[in-house]
């Protein structure tokens, strides 16, 4: 099976194409499509991991709907739903598309650490702290932190998104607005956390984006899936080493063997790189949604 890298609707009006997602205007609501694309190291890599836009849009369905107590942007992805002028594109949309409401996205990225990894991990091991934020002495790689964290980012348009402190989240939202994505991103961390703990997984860590919609803050974006979170198979974790997971930091730790200075282009990737990717993200996606 081949994959997608991008998509184009003869007569559909597209916003922006990111990393992963083309996003197009269909008035009222918005169309995304999640391609096939994988980026590490914020570059696209030019190889496709087949069916990964199909299972990242319907692992973001199925939480979109799990979490009904919290609003989102979310309309259908039922294809039968969908408005009669996308009816030709079934073969591209069906399964891999979603529609939503537009909303104004907010400034900040809503990041919940639940474990020392990545970046939190290496300023751990400098400074004692995650996002400038106290933690115990002592603690090991990949531990459970005491309570989950929200850690703030900026949106950066290019290059890696940067912490920010919690003042500098209420500066750029207003305090209410603050309190409010951080409460909600902490509860569906949770929520989700609990969920995929019976299926065997552990949510390391996330990030979810929120939006104004008619002045009300709603969900947005994409919901736990394995390019916003770190997922890991409860049967193999263990503390001070870098845990075995279901998202692409498979495809970072082979990137890392490379000579390669992580700026474009970004090499490609062997058959076998891309048919286990593909395969951890079904195997992310059968566990959680089914």
């Amino acid at each position: 099976m081949s994959g997608i890298m991008s998509v184009e609707l003869p007569g559909i009006p597209k916003l922006r194409s990111g990393k992963v997602r083309e996003v197009f205007d269909l008035g009222d609501n918005l169309l995304i499509v999640a391609t096939d694309r994988i980026s590490a190291f914020d570059c696209i890599l030019p190889d496709p991991v087949p069916e990964k836009g199909i299972l990242l849009t319907q692992l973001s369905a199925f939480w979109f709907q799990m979490f009904h107590q919290v609003p989102s942007h979310f309309v259908t992805v039922n294809f039968a739903e969908y408005p009669e002028n996308l009816q030709p594109y079934s073969e591209i949309l069906s399964e891999r598309s979603m529609l939503v409401k537009k909303a104004d996205p907010l400034p900040v990225e809503c990041v919940v650490r639940g474990y020392l990894a990545g970046s939190g991990w290496k300023e751990y091991q400098e400074f004692g702290s995650v996002c400038g934020i106290r933690l115990p002495p002592g603690l090991e790689h990949a531990a459970q932190l005491p309570k989950p964290m929200f850690t703030p980012a900026t949106k950066e348009a290019s290059g890696h998104d940067r912490n920010i402190p919690w003042e500098k989240c209420c500066e750029l939202l207003g305090e209410e607005r603050a309190t409010i994505v951080r409460d909600l991103s902490l509860a569906i961390y949770s929520d989700g956390s609990v969920h995929a703990g019976e299926r065997g997984i552990i949510i390391a860590d996330t990030k979810f984006e929120f939006g104004l919609h008619n002045d009300n803050i709603i969900l947005i974006d994409e919901c736990l899936t394995p390019d916003s979170s770190r997922f890991w198979p409860a049967d193999r974790y263990q503390t001070g080493v870098s845990p075995v997971s279901f998202d692409k930091q498979f495809v970072r730790d082979y990137l890392e063997t490379l000579d390669w200075n992580k700026t474009p282009p970004a090499p490609h990737l062997p058959p076998e790189v891309i048919e286990k990717t593909t395969e951890k993200y079904r195997e992310a996606f059968e566990r959680l949604a089914h």
